[in-house]
């Protein structure tokens, strides 16, 4: 189908599905919000990722927001569970060490954000300190440049609030002895200034054998009025996070997860964890140089120390060997620094009846960036692999243990080294974006960014420094239709690309210097419609393609251009549909198709499932009692983008593809106001005690849900 055709299709599909934007966050807390005033106004109906906070019926893009009551409401305590009820996004597993997201069928480990500016690197983020949590879908390369294919995740976080001394917390405590302590603090210091602490203790346990860590998170804030029209907001953030490593359970010979192996970790007790030490500095400056005027400076510095050693399974043949597995693992450590600096300018004007919101802006990153990798080494392979007999636990512990042969065998940290990178990056970014007002009922958007990606490798291994420079263009335009104020119904088309380094600079070693980046168009249509006060729908239909350049198998010096298609359809439910009842529900479904140098091979994409629905439900019984009630769905999908062949003993072969097995999983959740300021309440997951599997990362990587658990939490304010 062509971009034209597809595009008609999209406009006509959405002109006949009403939609709309998230309800406010009154409908998000029935009545009582727990968003504090930021600046003038944060409303969770408001994009901040947007450089300047838009209200969504007017974004011309799909787009979720999760406020900070619907966070502690649900009992969240990971990106991973917002992302479980969101339509257009999944889970991956992310090797167990990472937030790792699927948008509409693109994997990303890179493309997070706070407050609009780049957080890169490869952790799991809390949730301590958010006012909201905002996920973009589409190409997104205009306003925040490389990376973004499918979509990004922006965390806004609390700052500090002048004229007002209050406090407020929460204790925690489940069913797997996991707990936290939470605390939220601010001080009125004179006038013009508040100082607002933030901070997190969270100990960390699970279903899992072996499985324990603990995070710490300190964030102050202080925000300072420096006159009418200024505002200075300046925080510092301590992050310390230690976790278990379970890389999940192999798949058999019919490409879905082993059920008995369930209760198996295939990882070592000791040398499976991460380790995460990270100093952020963000500085922000907000100033309205007249009443059509202003402007957004911001300053972040982060300082990262990752580490992560594991060892998973990485071959398993049900066929010829059922009792044995194959292991592989290894170290692998990252220091990085980062240095970003934007500014934006927006304002408005007329020329003659036509209205502008115009934005420019700007954005210099510098980065550095150490990676080392050391794969496993065992005395008795003389490599990385060695096969244990399959026992819960496997027979290995601090990386010495009896293998399947019944011999001692000792593993060496320290022997293979398999990457030692240094990389320096400088990206210089411009961008502008004018929405025009036409008339009171069309607006459109048109914009543009240049990026400058200019990467220097030092690959210390190889004893070689290469250098690629890519400057990229990234147009967008879209048409918004408003027939009514309360209903617009868009059409739009963005790009993005994401250099041949990737998202996390591994290496330009041997072809991919002499390559062009991949290259991500995006078709979306939709509309949008609050069609109650505190109550929307929205729905969109898009089509995202890549491209990718890569070497001729036959003629290395000419490149192929490989095209590969993501589309689909989402559905948006969510506010107060009566006084008492609040419901956020989304549907999303998804195909795809992997094209390679030889045309369509007629395989599905990886962690892309077809349906995936959603809903919550939450309900005020009484005055002080209330429920909630949740369900969270998502079909097969296929682990891998290729084929698995197994071969027994006498020569049998089965081929097939690792499978993720569709699943259900229901929540729950109870709250009883104590008083005004004291809240109890009960988060059930899992009320069904469902085996599933959600996430993977590789054929024998699959994760294991966890059975029936319940949260139990104590809150309050002051």
């Amino acid at each position: 189908m062509s971009k034209i055709n597809m595009l008609s299709f999209m406009l006509a599909t959405t002109m006949l599905v009403p939609a709309a934007a998230h309800a406010s966050d009154a409908a998000a807390d029935q009545g009582k919000s727990d968003i504090l005033v930021v600046g003038e106004v944060l409303y969770s109906d408001q994009v901040n990722s947007l450089k300047t906070p838009t209200p969504i019926i007017d974004v011309p893009q799909s787009l979720s927001i999760t406020t900070a009551d619907q966070i502690a409401r649900r009992g969240f305590t990971s990106v991973g569970q917002i992302v479980d009820y969101t339509p257009g996004v999944n889970n991956s597993q992310g090797e167990g060490h990472r937030d790792a997201v699927v948008f509409r069928g693109v994997r990303s480990t890179a493309d997070f954000y706070i407050d609009g500016v780049r957080d890169d690197v490869q952790y799991y983020r809390g949730l301590y300190n958010l006012e909201q949590v905002e996920i973009l879908r589409g190409p997104n390369a205009l306003l925040f440049g490389r990376g973004g294919t499918g979509g990004i995740l922006n965390r806004v976080t609390k700052k500090g609030t002048i004229g007002e001394t209050f406090g407020g917390g929460q204790v925690s405590l489940d069913t797997f002895g996991a707990f936290d302590i939470q605390a939220d603090v601010n001080l009125a210091a004179g006038e013009n200034v508040g100082i607002r602490l933030n901070a997190a203790y969270e100990s960390l346990n699970n279903h899992r054998d072996f499985y324990d860590g603990d995070r710490i998170g300190i964030n102050p804030t202080v925000r300072f009025l420096l006159g009418e029209r200024t505002t200075f907001d300046l925080s510092y953030e301590y992050a310390d996070h230690e976790r278990f490593v379970d890389r999940g359970i192999p798949t058999g010979i019919d490409g879905r997860p082993v059920e008995a192996f369930e209760d198996i970790v295939f990882g070592d007790a000791e040398l499976n964890f991460t380790t995460l030490e990270a100093h952020l500095v963000r500085a922000n400056l907000q100033h309205e140089f007249s009443e059509n005027v202003k402007g957004n400076f911001s300053a972040f510095y982060g300082d990262y120390d990752k580490v992560y050693s594991n060892f998973y399974a990485s071959a398993y043949n049900q066929l010829a060997t059922p009792d044995d597995v194959t292991t592989d693992g290894y170290i692998d450590a990252t220091q990085r620094e980062n240095l970003i600096l934007s500014g934006n300018l927006i304002g408005e004007f007329d020329t003659g009846n036509i209205h502008h919101t115009l934005i420019v802006g700007g954005e210099y990153i510098n980065t550095s960036s150490d990676q080392n990798r050391f794969n496993a080494f065992w005395d008795q392979t003389q490599d990385d692999n060695e096969i244990f007999s399959i026992a819960r636990p496997l027979n290995f512990r601090g990386g010495v243990g009896v293998n399947a042969l019944g011999q001692t065998t000792t593993n060496d940290f320290t022997v293979d080294i398999n990457d030692d990178t240094r990389v320096s990056i400088d990206v210089l970014s411009f961008y502008i974006q004018d929405e025009i007002k036409l008339t009171d009922w069309l607006n459109i958007v048109v914009g543009g960014r240049f990026d400058s990606f200019d990467i220097e490798v030092n690959n210390v291994v190889a004893s070689e420094i290469r250098n690629r420079k890519d400057e990229e263009f990234s147009p967008r335009g879209g048409i918004i239709i408003k027939p009514e104020e309360n209903i617009s119904i868009y059409a739009s088309y963005s790009e993005s690309f994401l250099p041949r380094s990737g998202e996390q600079f591994a290496n330009i070693n041997g072809n991919n210097d002499a390559l062009a980046p991949n290259t991500f168009t995006n078709l979306e249509a939709g509309i949008k419609w609050d069609f109650q006060p505190g109550l929307s729908l929205t729905a969109a239909v898009f089509d995202i393609e890549q491209s990718s350049p890569q070497p001729n198998d036959n003629d290395p010096a000419t490149l192929d251009v490989i095209d590969s298609n993501i589309q689909g359809f989402e559905l948006q439910l969510q506010g107060q549909v009566m006084d008492g009842w609040f419901i956020s529900a989304g549907y999303s479904f998804l195909d795809g198709v992997q094209v390679d140098a030889f045309g369509n091979d007629g395989l599905r994409p990886r962690e892309l499932p077809e349906n995936m629905f959603s809903i919550w439900n939450q309900v005020q019984v009484t005055e002080r009692f209330g429920i909630g009630v949740g369900l969270t769905h998502q079909s097969e999908s296929f682990i891998t983008n290729g084929n698995v062949t197994y071969t027994g003993l006498n020569g049998d072969t089965v081929t097939t593809r690792a499978i993720l097995p569709s699943y259900t999983r229901i929540d729950a959740a109870a709250y009883y106001d104590v008083s005004e300021n004291l809240r109890l309440q009960v988060n059930v997951e899992n009320v069904t005690d469902t085996l599933y599997f959600p996430t993977s990362h590789s054929t024998h990587q699959a994760s294991v849900g966890a059975p029936l658990n319940a949260r139990f939490t104590i809150s309050g304010r002051f």
